[in-house]
């Protein structure tokens, strides 16, 4: 989950709204600019998460405050393998971008872990054959997972606050083309991109977050309970185009 210290408690925020955020983000792109599997590739943003459950295991730091998913142990091997598998229940092609995320996620490891460089290669071999029934190009499928993974970023950029105050710019990603996107504050107080990438020149997003006013726990059954009884709120953000909010 992603935590975030308020003044009078916490603000969580379950990865998988995180995860339903960057989907809603994909829906106000530019249509022309999208794969032509659209609603697939919203489908695997929107399930790119799902190993995580809050709901299950440690959610606590040893100060017993809520543990914010940096400071999360890594997933096993196994956890990494079912996410991979399951996805193909939705399809390849959404089986294909999951797989590009976990190996995106884990590609770091796979000179001082074995298991982790087998499960890699093991996963290549497996997107090399779905691009291939697809009749999909390694191109096509890198475009539309930096598309994946530019709505990604930029959910948890806004799910952690991090855009920066006084219109300084901080850069989403640079896609594999070398275009890079920066997000900053507008004059008029709503975010601005540049370049812009979506459909309209105005649209809004928003994600349920809980509030609690508890700092620590004693036990994991003890958060657990907090939130299901915690207040919850909308927060919305909403982006104008920079020269149409100025």
């Amino acid at each position: 989950m992603i935590v975030n210290l308020q003044s009078d408690g916490w603000e969580i925020i379950y990865h998988r709204a995180h995860a339903l955020l960057a989907a809603q983000i994909a829906g106000h792109w530019q249509t022309d600019q999208t794969t032509n599997r659209r609603y697939e590739t919203v489908a695997a943003i929107s399930h790119h998460d799902d190993l995580e459950k809050e709901w299950e295991g440690d959610q606590l730091t040893e100060a017993g405050a809520p543990l914010d998913f940096t400071l999360e142990r890594e997933n096993s091997l196994s956890q990494l393998r079912r996410l991979a598998d399951e996805a193909l229940y939705r399809g390849r092609w959404v089986a294909l971008l999951i797989s590009m995320h976990l190996c995106f996620l884990n590609q770091s490891k796979q000179n001082t872990d074995a298991d982790i460089a087998a499960f890699i290669k093991e996963q290549y071999q497996r997107q090399q054959q779905w691009r291939h029934d697809l009749n999909v190009s390694k191109d096509e499928a890198i475009a539309a997972y930096d598309f994946m993974r530019w709505c990604d970023r930029l959910s948890l950029i806004l799910c952690q606050h991090q855009v920066p105050a006084g219109g300084r710019k901080l850069e989403i990603i640079t896609d594999y083309e070398g275009q890079s996107y920066t997000i900053f504050q507008s004059p008029s107080d709503s975010l601005a991109i540049e370049p812009w990438p979506f459909i309209t020149d105005e649209c809004c997003v928003s994600v349920d977050a809980c509030y609690l006013d508890q700092l620590q726990f004693d036990s994991n059954d003890a958060l657990k309970q907090a939130l299901q009884k915690a207040p919850r709120h909308v927060i919305t953000w909403s982006f104008s185009r920079a020269s149409s909010a100025r």
